[in-house]
């Protein structure tokens, strides 16, 4: 099993910046990629990056040039740099992991940590 804890989420003017910090432990070495998703009320909860552990990268449109997602595979954490954040960036984010184990693929989340950008 994977165990994911987030870190790193608050209260941000429109502009401003965040870097929010996933830590994993556990079955660390079944880990293929880890990315980071954020839901808000009332709707469905939505991609926003993931990495691979080789470093390969992918970003949802709305945040392309402002968020930069990046791992450190020796502390087993990932990162989501946030910069010239908006109101609409307020939700909660959650960290992914995906794991494979012979044919049998799991997914993996932590328990969120709120994002709120309000002036």
């Amino acid at each position: 099993q994977v165990q994911l804890v987030e870190s790193g989420g608050g209260l941000v003017q429109p502009g401003g910046s965040l870097r929010l910090s996933c830590v994993a432990s556990g079955s660390i070495s079944s880990i293929n990629a880890m990315g980071w998703y954020r839901q808000v009320l009332g709707k469905q909860r939505e991609f926003v990056a993931d990495i691979t552990r080789g470093g390969s990268t992918n970003y949802a449109d709305s945040v392309k040039g402002r968020f930069t997602i990046s791992r450190d595979n020796a502390k087993n954490t990932v990162f989501l740099q946030m910069n010239s954040l908006k109101p609409e960036d307020t939700a909660i984010y959650y960290c992914r992991a995906d794991t494979i184990s012979g044919v049998v693929m799991h997914q993996y989340w932590g328990q969120g940590t709120q994002v709120t950008v309000s002036s």
